[in-house]
């Protein structure tokens, strides 16, 4: 397996978990005191590594 292609996995997997973390951070707080700092670089996070994960699998060539 290539590594270009380890390291894509593992980027969507940081980025889906950072994701899910920041809908549960979102969802938990009440609506005076939203923890915006927190859900902003979470969120904006979790959606770089998804993308430049999914990015990165689905670009780089497989060669056996």
């Amino acid at each position: 397996m290539n590594l270009k292609r380890i390291f894509g996995a593992v980027l969507t997997i940081l980025g889906i978990v950072s994701l899910i973390y920041a809908a549960q951070v979102f969802l938990s707080t009440s609506e005076n005191t939203k923890d915006t700092k927190t859900l902003v670089i979470y969120g904006i996070l979790g959606l770089l590594f998804f993308v430049s994960g999914i990015n990165l699998v689905r670009t780089t060539k497989d060669e056996s």
